[in-house]
């Protein structure tokens, strides 16, 4: 049973000329509990669009975007926040850490922000999962960078959502750190059955995944199933 579907979804932009700029075009796509999904393809080619529409941050101009069952678009403020309070987690290439907090404050905070009041036992956890036991007082400063992302994806998993966003998650991270980085994603889709959708240009991360989609201009050019 697919968490997130696109139903024939394209997406326009509006141009300075005042003509609008196709970003995606009729794209249709299921994603499941558990299931590893890479997009690939030159920048510009609709990735980072895609991402945002399955996370609503943003909505198809036609077609529908389906969370868990329920179609984003004419969602209210409330609903949209909702939804990306708890259904879903975003990874970003720059970590977007906060540096005057500790590790545990960065994956507390979304916590905090919920009103979540077992919010310090839930963090530790988080970090846990990301084998980063007894470093939950660094500050972002005093880490790698394969231990910064690894922070952002223990906040991006603070209150367990079943679907994973993460917009190339290894593009800052040299090869040796980036490989390791997803297996470490590999293993945490498997083990907390998330969906995981990760727009990256690595063939590594291709290699790994469950579905490889191939996008071009736009539209989907190939989906490859393993």
């Amino acid at each position: 049973m697919a968490i997130l579907s696109f139903h024939n979804v394209s997406k326009d932009y509006d141009a300075t000329d005042g003509q609008p700029v196709r970003a995606l075009r009729t794209i249709s796509l299921d994603v499941e509990p558990g299931e590893l999904v890479a997009l690939v393809g030159r920048s510009g080619c609709g990735k980072s669009t895609l991402l945002h529409l399955a996370g609503a941050m943003d909505f198809p101009t036609c077609g529908e975007v389906l969370i868990d069952g329920q179609q984003t678009t004419g969602l209210n403020d409330a609903q949209q926040t909702k939804i990306r309070r708890e259904t879903v987690g975003f990874v970003f290439q720059s970590f977007q850490l906060i540096h005057t907090l500790t590790m545990l404050e960065n994956v507390e905070l979304p916590l905090l922000l919920a009103g979540k009041s077992d919010s310090r036992r839930i963090a530790l956890q988080r970090l846990s999962w990301v084998e980063l036991d007894g470093l939950a007082e660094r500050y972002p400063h005093q880490l790698s960078g394969g231990q910064m992302q690894r922070v952002a994806i223990a906040r991006a998993l603070a209150h367990s959502p079943r679907i994973l966003l993460a917009d190339e998650p290894t593009g800052n991270l040299d090869t040796t750190t980036g490989g390791l980085l997803l297996q470490l994603l590999l293993r945490l889709t498997r083990e907390q059955n998330t969906a995981t959708i990760m727009a990256t240009h690595s063939m590594e991360a291709a290699g790994i995944s469950d579905t490889l989609v191939k996008l071009r201009d736009g539209q989907i050019e190939e989906i490859t199933r393993r």
